[in-house]
């Protein structure tokens, strides 16, 4: 049952999917859509699953549930996984791969391999002041508050020297 992100309470569990490119508008527009759409069908066990969606950048999709109306289950995970998946076939993309890193460089979002983060960290070029997204945050509110945070604050920090 899809509901407005902001009316979902701070304790709503969160995942960050983060593109390997930009969204163009048309593609917004489709996810959004489509988010809309699974949501709408999205249940555990037969159960509604109350949850919701948001874009940030042009470069994130977060889907969001509210576990205080219906915990998900290892069965509605599946179901959202699965619905990434059509979405990274159908538009394209990468959604899912967990070795890429994203930081900011003023105001551009710099993705690369967590490779080249652990380089550029070694080189200075991130430094413990530099914005990097945790995309590990497991709550709306962690995500609205600890997701983009300096290197230090992150499991980042680990690759500083």
């Amino acid at each position: 049952m899809y509901t407005p992100y902001k009316n979902l309470p701070n304790n709503s569990r969160v995942w960050i999917y983060q593109s390997n490119r930009e969204f163009t508008e048309k593609e917004i527009a489709f996810i959004s859509t489509k988010a809309e759409e699974f949501i709408n069908s999205w249940t555990r066990h037969g159960d509604d699953l109350k949850g919701s969606f948001t874009i940030k950048y042009n470069q994130f999709l977060v889907l969001a549930v509210d576990e205080s109306f219906n915990n998900v289950s290892g069965c509605s995970i599946d179901a959202s996984v699965h619905f990434i998946q059509a979405l990274e076939k159908e538009l394209q993309l990468n959604l899912m791969d967990k070795l890429n890193v994203t930081f900011k460089n003023g105001n551009h979002i710099n993705l690369v391999r967590l490779s080249d983060f652990q380089k550029f960290a070694k080189e200075h070029k991130i430094t413990q002041e530099t914005i990097v997204f945790n995309n590990m945050v497991a709550t709306k509110e962690d995500f609205e508050n600890s997701w983009e945070v300096p290197a230090k604050d992150s499991w980042h920090k680990r690759f500083l020297i």
